[in-house]
């Protein structure tokens, strides 16, 4: 060999090996390879335990209380939030907690636990076995036997990581309603089920706060910090394997060199670089939803338990999880009438990334597929959260009562960082100089989406 590829171009040989004093590079790089890989694989774990210090650091949440997410300015650390329906939530440390109860009102809600790897553990409300009557759920960590003693009524839920997140929605469009249904709720240990605390609702309350994945060496201390306290998957070992390279062990501080503490650095970058790719140019077998338009089905996992045929899916997830947040079967729905669907924009008709400082118009065909709503929302493609600007608003959709609809029943939606002068209760206003992309969302979506004979226009620039 004569040429070394790409970055290993610096490295001398000598004869077919490498010269003994560039070995070092050759590991650096190695190690550069290594860490990018273990960025992608741990970007759904490094998410949640990014929104738990946001709980637990900066609202002053305990594993006690319960999040919730309500006005706009609220969810502008929150990935890919919907600008709609409230959230309620909390993350929790069942090493810490012990087998935890979560009670449920009857009434409709919606809701659910999963891991740190953001698998879905089980549905509650409306979408799990209580069906919407309340109850009584236990939540147990992986090789926890249920206590002795435990009420026939109490649902048990055999967690698949000891780290999990608890999240609800009520379903009910009377305010007073639902903010008792929320009141009700209440999450404990099982240790204190005579004598339980109160569940506190902490609200973020205007303070500044992201939920998306940080970067430089604080990505890897956080991925430390939650592999401290996680159970090991089987399918996850040989990522354990690169991880004791990159100086991350269990039961060992974290304390990189100067040498690995560059190299994680530019990792962190790189693997960055590479989700935004794998994120906003997907190169999946789906293609585009419909042959003809830009619009790709946002989600690209098959199921919660991120199992594909024949493979686990390593780039599905990192896709998902690097623009998004949580996942359940309810959001890939199969079935007309039930669940969401989710398109995303990430490029105009032409092709083009979507510009901040440009005009863009999206027609909205009349009976959009679906039961309940259907929105729009713009996203900041750097952050991946709600965009921000002193309109305040991200999304357009069926439940404006200001919406604009055409005579035929359809709907035009602008997009643009000037308010146009007509139309403006259509429009959503972008940033210059800043990039974004959106979801048109689903509600109940039905046939006309599943077999696709509905039609969404692309994103398309326009000159005003």
């Amino acid at each position: 060999m004569t040429e070394l590829p790409g970055r290993l171009a610096i490295v001398r040989m000598d004869g077919e090996l490498p010269a003994r004093e560039d070995v070092g590079t050759v590991f650096d790089e190695l190690d550069h390879q290594l860490a990018c890989q273990v960025y992608l694989w741990a970007l759904p774990a490094v998410s949640y335990a990014q929104w738990k210090t946001q709980h637990y650091d900066v609202f002053g949440a305990t594993s006690s209380d319960l999040v919730r997410y309500l006005s706009y300015r609220d969810r502008l650390g929150l990935i890919t939030a919907n600008a709609t329906t409230p959230y309620i939530l909390n993350f929790f440390d069942l090493a810490e907690t012990g087998p935890l109860v979560i009670e449920l009102p009857a009434g409709p809600t919606a809701g659910g636990v999963s891991d740190f790897w953001q698998r879905e553990t089980g549905a509650l409300g409306e979408m799990g076995p209580d069906k919407g009557e309340g109850g009584r759920t236990l939540v147990l960590a992986p090789g926890v036997d249920v206590p002795d003693g435990v009420p026939s009524d109490i649902r048990v839920m055999h967690s698949t990581g000891v780290n999990i997140m608890f999240g609800f929605r009520t379903l009910d469009p009377d305010p007073a309603r639902a903010e008792a249904l929320v009141e009700a709720v209440r999450i404990y240990p099982y240790a204190e089920r005579d004598d339980p605390r109160p569940t506190r609702i902490v609200s973020p309350d205007g303070r500044a706060w992201t939920g998306d994945q940080p970067g430089g060496l604080d990505y890897w201390r956080l991925l430390h910090a939650f592999y401290q306290s996680e159970v090991v998957d089987e399918r996850d070992r040989f990522y354990l394997a690169m991880l004791k390279q990159l100086g991350i062990e269990k039961g060992k501080p974290f304390a990189p060199d100067e040498r690995l503490q560059r190299i994680l650095t530019e990792a962190s970058a790189a693997g960055e670089l590479m989700a935004k790719a794998n994120t906003f140019a997907k190169r999946f077998d789906q293609g585009t939803y419909w042959p003809d338009r830009r619009w790709e089905q946002a989600i690209v996992l098959d199921n919660s338990a991120q199992r594909g045929d024949g493979y686990d899916e390593l780039l599905e997830r990192a896709s998902w999880f690097y623009e998004a947040v949580s996942f359940s079967e309810a959001m890939k729905s199969r079935t007309p009438g039930v669940g969401q669907a989710y398109l995303g924009a990430y490029t105009d008709g032409a092709g083009d990334w979507l510009d901040g400082g440009a005009e863009y118009t999206l027609h909205v065909p009349a009976d959009v597929p679906a039961k309940l709503f259907w929105s729009a929302t713009v996203y900041d493609a750097a952050t991946r959260c709600l965009i921000d600007t002193d309109q305040q608003r991200g999304d357009r959709g069926s439940r404006d009562a200001e919406l604009q609809v055409n005579a035929d029943g359809s709907v035009d939606l602008l997009f643009g960082p000037t308010a146009p002068a007509e139309g403006e209760s259509n429009w959503v206003k972008t940033i210059p100089g800043r990039h974004w992309f959106s979801y048109f969302r689903f509600y109940g979506p039905l046939e006309g989406y599943f077999d696709r004979s509905w039609v969404l226009g692309d994103i398309v620039r326009v000159a005003r």
